[in-house]
């Protein structure tokens, strides 16, 4: 995956590309700063819903969905861990515990 581009950098070419004079296209503006312009198009779209001008996730909502779909995978990554380990101490030989081998427990003749 590419690396992202800077927020200045992203604002700087959506502010040249809405301000831009008549008769110069988006394709312009994309190729004068060295990127495609579908997403100059994306930088666009979003600038307006992080405006309030369209529906829509706002940057920081996206970010904070991030951070919370990589917390969740963490917490399921530890908890798979936990689960391992009760299910082998379960099984685990403890003094006093009623686990195979202790000898203790066994009434049968």
């Amino acid at each position: 995956m590419p690396k992202p581009y800077p927020r200045e950098y992203r604002d700087d070419v959506v502010r040249v590309a809405r301000d831009r004079d008549p008769g110069v296209t988006l394709e312009q503006v994309a190729a004068d700063f060295g990127i495609h312009v579908m997403t100059l198009s994306k930088w666009m779209r979003q600038a307006d819903v992080d405006a309030g001008a369209k529906p829509g996730t706002t940057s920081s909502d996206n970010a904070e969905l991030r951070e919370a779909r990589r917390r969740i995978k963490l917490l399921e990554q530890e908890n798979e861990v936990l689960r391992r380990a009760a299910a082998y101490l379960s099984q685990a030989n403890l003094p006093g515990g009623s686990g195979r081998g202790s000898g203790k427990g066994s009434t049968r003749s």
